[in-house]
This record gives C-alpha cells, structure tokens and sequence, in this order.
C-alpha cells in the first residue's frame, strides 16, 4: 500500500427520510447486482448499482450491517456514498456485532 492512501472511508448512508450511517471505516461490503464488492481505503473511484442484501462495515473492532433494498454507491478513495431504501422489515438502527 502505499504512503498516500487513506487509513479510512467515510461512509454514508442515506435513504429517502433518514441519514443511516455516518462513520468512519475500515471497510465496506456492498451487495452490488452482480455479487457482493469489497471496499477498502484507496479503492478506485466507481458508481455501481446496488442489489437486495447486507451491506457490512467494520469499525476497528465493531462489525455491523444493515439490511437494503437496492439503491446506489458512489466509491471514491476516501469515502462511499450510498443512496438506498431500507428494508422494510428492518429495525431503524444498524445491528452491530463483534468481528
């Protein structure tokens, strides 16, 4: 890795009524409509269409994720930016767990 590559991602989740998440991570995994995306500090900038499923994070020791009906991701090597709609069968935090 090289010396100017960030050591985190800003991420952010938005849906239509609500700022999700707004945090600093380690990594992301996205469920892209083609298969799940890893994305880590330094990642080439892409805009990808998301699918149903988990989208992850880990925060140095915390992991969470959060349950997503599609949307879209804009990747950069500093940050993700997620516009998505929650599912709807979903409790409005993310659930966080150990990882």
């Amino acid at each position: 890795m090289s010396k100017d590559l960030p050591a985190t991602l800003k991420l952010k989740v938005i849906s239509p009524t609500d700022l999700l998440v707004d945090e600093e991570v380690l990594e992301v995994s996205l469920p892209s409509l083609e298969g799940y995306l890893g994305i880590f500090p330094g990642h080439r900038p892409l805009f990808v269409a998301l699918g149903r499923g988990l989208l992850a994070y880990k925060r140095s020791d915390k992991h969470s994720e959060l349950s997503i009906q599609g949307g879209y991701a804009e990747v950069l090597p500093d940050h993700v930016l997620v516009f998505t709609e929650r599912a709807k069968d979903e409790k409005s935090q993310p659930t966080e767990g150990q990882g």
